[in-house]
């Protein structure tokens, strides 16, 4: 009997994990940027990443985002410093000298990215 019931326990936790995983997904993002400012410019770009299912186990691993080509920031997770919810919001400052073509990813340590979000900010 206590042979069947740690079989019931493992075969339960083991179901319960795996739903979990079900219900995730890979990480996403949505840029948020204005469509052109005044050369010289600040601006505020905000990055919405989006995971369903974030845990110790299961994760955004890491979020970037390049501006022409260059990396200006990326945010790096691990296990025991997981993003501080299922839907976050970084926020980066840029000046804007030239149009800018913005790209962001994110990516699930296990389903990996949703792909490569694009936006681009022109000059006024």
């Amino acid at each position: 009997m206590k042979k069947f019931c740690k079989i019931l326990f493992c075969l339960t936790v083991i179901f319960f994990l795996s739903t979990g995983a079900a219900l995730a997904d890979k990480s996403e993002v949505t840029i948020i940027a204005p469509d052109s400012a005044a050369k010289g410019t600040e601006i505020t770009i905000k990055l919405n990443v989006a995971h369903h299912g974030n845990n110790m186990f299961h994760y955004t691993k890491w979020a970037y985002i390049k501006i022409n080509g260059k990396e200006i920031a990326r945010w790096d997770f691990s296990a025991t410093k997981t993003p501080e919810s299922e839907n976050f919001t970084k926020e980066i400052k840029y000046t804007v000298n030239e149009p800018a073509q913005i790209e962001a990813e994110a990516n699930c340590n296990i389903h990996g990215s949703a792909g490569i979000a694009k936006a681009s900010v022109g000059i006024k």
